[in-house]
């Protein structure tokens, strides 16, 4: 028996899984989809009948629709990615406030960019602020406490994120320029690559590729900005430091694109298309490994479309 969900998974989670235990077959249903459905029903309006039967329409309708599949590792790396970007904004924001303090209390003092990530530089304000007076010292004190058990959580889950990184996804780190957590954002945000029938539809999923926009005699594709975009701006990191490298194929590429007229955006926009294709290649290997980790040592790997 196959089921049909509103692709919707935050709420949807626990059915699916309920399901899948159950050896039943799951399939999502985009939004977008049961919108067409909607509209092509006699009775007009929102409501949880009106939506299953646009969803079963749909499902009915519309081919290769993506399966629902039990949660793997890799979602115990997105958990943690998440988690750790959530402390990062909160350092931020408690960084800020404690420089407009630092500034209220002492002007000539000098604070290095990106200082307050290191336990010494905490450390040494700390000691400076000790013997001070005053409201907002004491705040500024307990701001420092703060940052500093923040520098301790994100670097914990640092060090979680490579060792779950280094094992699941070997393949994948071996692309020039990719560190432990982008590696860990396309691994945790791809989920499971085997859904993805091809590079192409994986391109479509991370937002490389491009959307014809022809008509007549003019051939010319726009930017695609759909697709998850948090996979899009890990790709444009690795595509940042890919151009900066020298020898490396990537600012190889950028720079055959600059000298055919196009600007240095546009030359990363385009490096991001076969950063995916790599990216996708790499990640299919690594889940051939977990299934077979005795071909692990035996099995060479796979060249990359863009690797130094």
């Amino acid at each position: 028996m196959r089921f049909a969900v509103e692709d919707c998974r935050h709420l949807t989670r626990r059915l699916e899984g309920d399901l899948l235990r159950a050896g039943q077959q799951v399939v999502r249903v985009h939004t977008r989809l049961m919108a067409d459905a909607r509209r092509s029903v006699r009775r007009p309006g929102r409501s949880d009948p009106i939506d299953a039967e646009a969803v079963a329409l749909a499902s009915l309708r519309e081919p290769d629709l993506p399966v629902a599949q039990l949660d793997g590792p890799a979602r115990d790396v997105k958990l943690l990615v998440d988690t750790r970007a959530d402390l990062v904004v909160q350092r931020t924001q408690a960084a800020s406030r404690l420089r407009w303090y630092l500034n209220r209390l002492d002007p000539t003092l000098q604070v290095p960019s990106r200082g307050l990530r290191r336990h010494c530089v905490v450390t040494e304000l700390t000691e400076h602020l000790a013997d001070q007076p005053g409201l907002v010292a004491r705040l500024a004190r307990d701001l420092l406490t703060r940052i500093g058990q923040l520098n301790h959580d994100i670097n914990a889950f640092e060090r979680e994120i490579r060792d779950r990184v280094r094992t699941l996804a070997p393949t994948l780190l071996e692309l020039p320029s990719c560190g432990v957590l982008s590696a860990a954002v396309l691994l945790g945000e791809t989920a499971d690559v085997r859904r993805f029938r091809s590079r192409d539809a994986y391109a479509r999923f991370t937002g490389t590729a491009p959307i014809p926009v022809w008509s007549g005699n003019s051939d010319r594709v726009r930017l695609n900005r759909g697709g998850n975009r948090t996979v899009n701006c890990a790709l444009h990191m690795i595509a940042v430091t890919q151009a900066r490298g020298v020898g490396d194929r990537g600012k190889a590429y950028v720079d055959k694109q600059i000298s055919a007229g196009k600007t240095k955006r546009e030359a990363l926009r385009l490096l991001r298309r076969p950063l995916s294709d790599a990216a996708f290649t790499a990640l299919r290997a690594d889940a051939h490994l977990l299934d077979r980790p005795e071909d692990a040592a035996a099995t060479p790997k796979e060249q990359l479309p863009v690797a130094a």
